[in-house]
């Protein structure tokens, strides 16, 4: 899962579960999916509840593993979105939005892997992608919670610190280091001259949103 590592969320936050578990992934488990009981039973595993959102994939959209988990999340009243290929299916009429690309007929006659598994992947990328915004994940189009865990991250960080401040090179850095490596609190500490443990308590108090911060400041008389 990439939200982790681009957006600082807690790998918690966004699960994925498939039919036949993790050893699907990478070796088919075709009869997995006809098992309506083990979708109840694996968000039951990772205590599903009711302020939960479940987004079921099914291109066919009659699949009994994820209609068997959009029982269960019915059951427990959470929010449920529908990604399927084929719409006012099964799956689409469960669900309280229902989200249907419609890629066309695949180049191999009922291989949804190809086109359908694409165009759901891309709606699953516009979904975590909104709801990362929503959540103060980005600010103008940057990552600024990226986790600056490896070489291309840590420098990625450095950028976005100087494309949101216009900082030096040497300030951006220094400034990182200064607040741990936290993209949001060095753009808040450049911007507003505050310290690195103030700059944190601010992004604590505004959920982690750097807009409300600058305009806070603003109206206090700071140049922003």
């Amino acid at each position: 899962m990439e939200c982790p590592p681009t957006f600082g969320t807690d790998p918690q936050l966004i699960q994925a579960i498939i039919a036949g578990g993790t050893e699907a992934i990478f070796r088919a488990k075709e009869g997995a999916e006809d098992d309506g009981q083990e979708g109840r039973e694996d968000l039951e595993k990772i205590g599903f509840c009711e302020k939960d959102v479940l987004v079921g994939l099914a291109a066919s959209g009659r699949t009994p593993y994820v209609l068997g988990a959009m029982a269960y999340a019915r059951e427990k009243g959470a929010p449920i979105i529908a990604v399927t290929c084929c719409p006012d299916s099964a799956i689409d009429q469960m669900a309280d939005i229902g989200i249907a690309p419609m890629p066309g007929p695949e180049v191999i006659t009922g291989s949804t892997r190809l086109k359908s598994g694409t165009a759901e992947k891309m709606v699953l990328n516009m979904l975590s992608t909104t709801v990362m915004i929503q959540m103060g994940k980005v600010y103008g189009n940057l990552m600024v919670d990226v986790k600056a865990t490896n070489e291309k991250l840590l420098e990625r960080t450095v950028r976005i610190v100087k494309t949101c401040t216009h900082a030096s090179d040497e300030e951006a850095r220094r400034v990182l280091k200064e607040c741990e490596y936290s993209a949001k609190a060095a753009i808040v500490m450049i911007l507003t001259g505050a310290g690195s443990q103030e700059a944190k308590a601010l992004l604590e108090e505004k959920n982690g949103r750097i807009q409300e911060i600058l305009k806070a400041a603003q109206k206090e008389g700071a140049s922003v």
